[in-house]
């Protein structure tokens, strides 16, 4: 059973490189299919192009608070909206006018939000998981530890204080509250004392390339069993039917 996997980026996309590079060697329970960014200046989208797998389609979101300042609250309120229409559209029909799905699109069985800086609503949220898509992020901090922003720079702070002795990385699944999600994998980082935010940066992101994996392998599996026990009860159902409709020849003939 081939799973489709459609990775968010906002950034360099290294963690998608990661993604890549394993699927690259079989070792993802998965194909990339699909790289979507909110930003045209993103390297991620020349590391989806430069990858070995032509089947990854490249899409970017952009330019929608475009013409307004932030003191326009009620207007860049309407184009958040409709931010999240486009955004949930595409990933469920592959555009964003939602009127029928894009001929040869087929919807991701799993969506990876790596280094995906955008809040994702309940818009969006919802939608998803109405069309039985699964969704994850990577957050480079433990459960409950420094949400949002600047994960590991707070982090890094807090632990040259002496306030705390272990950081972290963790994959989690997405809800409304910023990465509150269960966990699906946590890695724990020790936190030493006098090393340079940028060693212990350096350090965050090799964890985050070998638990992106792990995490997306972790819940591709679950999803391809769950998948195959939906297959089996249809099979089921048709084979019953086919019976049923047998019998009644049978009756009519009779």
């Amino acid at each position: 059973m081939t799973l489709n996997i459609t990775v968010l980026i906002s950034g360099s996309g290294s963690n998608l490189q990661a993604l890549i590079d394993s699927e690259a060697k079989g070792d993802l329970n998965g194909i990339i299919t699909q790289v979507v960014s909110s930003s045209t200046t993103a390297y991620g989208l020349e590391r989806a192009e430069k990858a070995k797998i032509s089947r990854i389609k490249t899409h970017v979101l952009k330019d929608y608070y475009k013409g307004t300042t932030k003191e326009e609250k009620v207007e860049r309120g309407k184009r958040r909206e409709q931010f999240n229409k486009d955004l949930a559209n595409l990933l469920i029909y592959g555009n964003k006018e939602n009127t029928i799905t894009t001929e040869g699109y087929v919807k991701p069985d799993l969506i990876v939000c790596a280094g995906w800086m955008l809040i994702l609503s309940p818009a969006i949220l919802i939608p998803l998981e109405n069309a039985g898509i699964t969704i994850i992020n990577l957050h480079p901090a433990l459960p409950g530890a420094y949400d949002g922003t600047h994960a590991i720079d707070r982090c890094w702070k807090d632990g040259q204080d002496g306030k705390i002795t272990r950081g972290g990385v963790m994959i989690h699944k997405v809800i409304a509250e910023v990465d509150r999600g269960e966990p699906v994998l946590v890695t724990e980082i020790e936190l030493k004392k006098d090393e340079s935010l940028e060693e212990y940066e350096d350090r965050v992101h090799k964890v985050e390339h070998v638990a992106i994996v792990e995490g997306a392998n972790k819940i591709l599996k679950e999803l391809e069993v769950i998948k195959g026990l939906e297959s089996l009860k249809l099979e089921k159902e048709k084979k019953v039917e086919t019976v049923d409709g047998g019998q009644d020849e049978k009756d009519e003939k009779k």
